[in-house]
């Protein structure tokens, strides 16, 4: 690889300053915050990056918890997308077995507190390169927030912050090491409210116009549905209200989909689709109902040169080596789940369906509870059906999604499991290596131009036949606002 020099520079301030950026994550990791919410997250990383020499501009977008960091000057401009939102009732004390620290309470099942710090490592590297290099350009660390619930980055997105991006490095925590060239599924996320009459239920049920039945009816509706949708769609959904008291015909009830398609103009047939379905439930009850839109995500666009720029790096810096106590840990974590580790081997032999060297790769692996190897991209043509924010961000500048092994093979996604790896060195370790893979890929973008037109002609490529960058929210939808406790 060209530019040794320079990549050892930033590895060398990585491993220098582990100890700044486990400190941070773990400070996270201790204090989860929800969606829209996580002011002490976001003042962390600012503070430090502030303290680092960057310029800090708050309230992007209107989000409180949204900042910008930018150091530098010229071209190119390159951004490292943090988040750091934590998950619903995933409260997990530090430790192998299942048990929460407040019964309840939130925690990092999606190693958010990994994915942020990672990010700013990656930032405060190129930084320190550039700044003793004289080399121009800027960088800047984006502070996303509630990726997991409101999709923070399409706010952030329909305001414009990213559209003067040469290109975006985001990483997240996950099995095994390789950056991604598939793509993830669009979503809408809407709430059904029906409105009926209430009536006593024993004594005069007739006077009542249930909006119960109404939302149970829809979702059958839906469910038959399913079967006339292209195989990629999901749609699921939870009564949010069904009523007050089985002797009361309910007059108000709710249902709360998630609508999911890979192209945005089928997604938007389905949800269509969908409304028709609830449509038909108040014929069917004598009903109303109105529709509240709560967020929606765009499909993800994966640029492939530039996953090829970060595989280049991954060989350069080397696999993850776990040590025995570390594979012990993960193994009771396994243990608490019903997969195998060879079952996860299967798992990822069948989705991807992988040359027979990283089949042997992979079967080596089958009683090792870790997986420290590194992989090209193996996604290439697979569309995952979960979604994320980092999807709109792909519209508007070129980005690779990058996993990195923070979690043991046998956790599944958003459990206990993984918040008790995000504060182990398990966790570390997969976060320093993805800020050392991403901030040696980085070097080249800077130094070398012929980089960067390669990856604008493919992002160019895949987003101006469909017009660019649409954003799927409707105008009138506007991130919430909160403000933190007073102590």
């Amino acid at each position: 690889m060209q530019n040794i020099k320079e990549k050892q520079q930033v590895i060398q301030y990585l491993d220098q300053n582990t100890a700044h950026f486990i400190e941070m994550s773990d400070f996270i990791w201790e204090n989860p915050e929800l969606g829209w919410k996580e002011f002490k997250a976001s003042s962390c990383q600012a503070d430090f990056l502030e303290k680092n020499g960057f310029t800090i501009t708050w309230d992007i977008a209107d989000i409180p918890t949204a900042f910008v960091a930018e150091w530098g000057e010229g071209k190119p401009v390159i951004g490292f997308i943090g988040e750091f939102d934590a998950l619903p009732g995933l409260s997990q004390k530090n430790q192998a077995q299942q048990e929460a620290v407040v019964k309840g309470g939130p925690g990092h099942g999606c190693g958010h507190n990994l994915l942020g710090t990672g990010a700013v490592a990656s930032t405060i590297a190129i930084k320190k390169w550039l700044e003793s290099s004289n080399t121009p350009g800027i960088v800047r660390y984006y502070g996303c927030p509630a990726e997991e619930t409101g999709g923070g980055k399409v706010f952030m997105a329909r305001a414009g912050v990213f559209n003067d991006l040469d290109a975006a490095f985001n990483f997240h925590p996950g099995n095994f090491n390789t950056a991604c060239k598939g793509s993830c599924v669009g979503v809408n996320a809407i709430k059904f409210r029906f409105h009926g009459r209430a009536a006593h239920a024993g004594d005069s049920p007739h006077e009542g116009r249930s909006a119960l039945d109404a939302v149970e009816l829809m979702n059958v509706g839906v469910n038959y549905l399913r079967e006339h949708v292209k195989d990629n769609v999901r749609m699921h959904y939870i009564i949010t209200y069904g009523g007050e008291a089985p002797n009361i015909v309910p007059d108000e009830a709710e249902v709360y989909y998630y609508i999911r398609a890979a192209k945005p103009d089928y997604l938007q047939e389905v949800a269509d689709r969908v409304r028709n379905v609830a449509k038909g439930a108040t014929l069917m009850t004598d009903t109303t109902v109105n529709e509240i839109f709560e967020s929606a995500f765009s499909n993800m666009l994966s640029n492939h040169y530039l996953a090829d720029q970060q595989y280049k790096a991954m060989k350069m810096i080397g696999p993850i080596e776990f040590s025995d106590e570390e594979m012990t840990y993960a193994q009771k974590i396994n243990n608490g789940y019903p997969r195998t580790n060879s079952d996860y081997i299967n798992d990822a032999i069948e989705l991807f369906k992988p040359s027979d060297e990283i089949v042997d790769i992979l079967d080596s692996y089958r009683d090792k509870p870790l997986v420290g190897e590194n992989f090209y991209s193996l996604d290439e043509k697979i569309i995952m059906t979960g979604s994320t924010d980092v999807g709109d961000l792909s519209w508007v500048a070129p980005v690779s999604l990058l996993f990195t092994t923070c979690f043991s093979t046998g956790c599944t996604g958003h459990s206990w499991g993984n918040v008790a790896t995000s504060a182990h060195s398990i966790g570390h370790k997969g976060m320093m290596h993805a800020a050392k893979i991403m901030a040696v890929a980085a070097v080249d973008l800077y130094t070398d131009p012929e980089h960067l037109e390669k990856i604008k002609k493919e992002f160019k490529k895949k987003t101006e036949p469909s017009g660019g960058y649409k954003c799927p929210l409707p105008d009138h939808i506007k991130s919430p606002r909160y403000a933190p406790k007073q102590k």
